[in-house]
C-alpha cells in the first residue's frame, strides 16, 4: 500500500469533495480518498503509486485541478 498527497485548487464544499473522491476512487487501485477541503489537500491510499496523468486527469473529469499542474 501506499499513501499520496495532492493538492487540488477549487474545492469548496462537500460536493466538490464528493466529486473528486468519486474521480480518484474509480482509477484501478485506489482503496481509499480522504479530502481535507480547507486545505484542498486529497491522501490517496492505493495498492501501487499512481500515474500522475491518471490522478490529473480524474481531478479534471471532476472539474477541478490539481495545484501546480
Amino acid at each position: 500500500m501506499t499513501t499520496s498527497t495532492y493538492s487540488v485548487v477549487g474545492m469548496t464544499c462537500g460536493h466538490c469533495a464528493a466529486s473528486v473522491r468519486e474521480e480518484i476512487g474509480g482509477i484501478d487501485g485506489v482503496s481509499r480518498v480522504d479530502v481535507d477541503i480547507a486545505t484542498g489537500n486529497v491522501d490517496v491510499t492505493s495498492a501501487a503509486p499512481l500515474s500522475a496523468e491518471a490522478v490529473k486527469a480524474a481531478v479534471e473529469e471532476a472539474g477541478y485541478q490539481l495545484a501546480g499542474a
